[in-house]
């Protein structure tokens, strides 16, 4: 099984962007997404966009993988 989950691309420079999972940046590869643009959400996986998402899809995917996290 894979999981990809919800970020926020916060710059951009050709193929490779500056991504915001939860306050954690990352560099990912838009080589899936070229669409993709500063301010959209995308799932990554593996350090790939692999599509853009609706910024309610989005909140509500991080809402239930932080509920997740506080189950312990």
């Amino acid at each position: 099984m894979c999981l990809a989950i919800p970020a926020l691309i916060k710059s951009r420079d050709g193929e490779q962007a500056v991504a915001d999972i939860e306050g954690v940046t990352r560099q990912v590869s838009l080589q899936l997404t070229p669409e993709a643009r500063v301010g959209d959400y995308v799932l990554l996986h593996t350090g790939y966009a692999i599509s853009v998402i609706d910024p309610a899809e989005a909140e509500e995917t991080l809402k239930l993988l932080r509920q997740i996290s506080e189950i312990r």
